[in-house]
């Protein structure tokens, strides 16, 4: 097993625990520093994206994409679930006065890296809206 099945089992596994333990969770329980986890998914992602670009091109990912109908779908599957998150994210991020075009074109531009980014900024916004409104 290589670093790289690793990673990618690892990855999963994460995901999964996440999604599935989310239904469970108290909706009513505060808030306080729920921003740090996509923060910390986003530096720990843009981390492995620069270590990508320094030893493999830069449009490799296109190679994957454009080669079979697996890298297709792979595509197809990161378009989709990019855009549909960005499109539920983006009423709370309007209803707390953030600038939409530039964060679609960073997520445009940079996929997951600038939809955690976003989803970071979103919390932290909430949390320090709650914050004021109950001092």
């Amino acid at each position: 097993m290589t670093l790289f099945h690793i990673l990618a089992a690892a990855a999963f596994a994460s995901a999964a625990l996440y999604v599935l333990k989310r239904p469970f969770q108290s909706q009513t329980s505060p808030a306080t520093g729920r921003w740090r986890i996509p923060a910390l998914i986003c530096a720990a992602f843009t981390a492995w994206t620069v270590y990508t670009l320094s030893v493999d091109p830069p449009l490799t990912f296109w190679t994957n994409h454009t080669t079979n109908a697996t890298g297709n779908q792979v595509w197809f599957d990161l378009l989709m679930s990019v855009s549909m998150a960005f499109v539920v994210l983006m009423p709370r991020a309007r209803a707390l006065n953030m600038a939409l075009l530039p964060w679609a074109i960073f997520v445009v531009v940079t996929a997951s890296i600038g939809l955690f980014a976003m989803w970071a900024r979103v919390l932290f916004l909430e949390e320090k809206q709650s914050g004021s409104q109950s001092a």
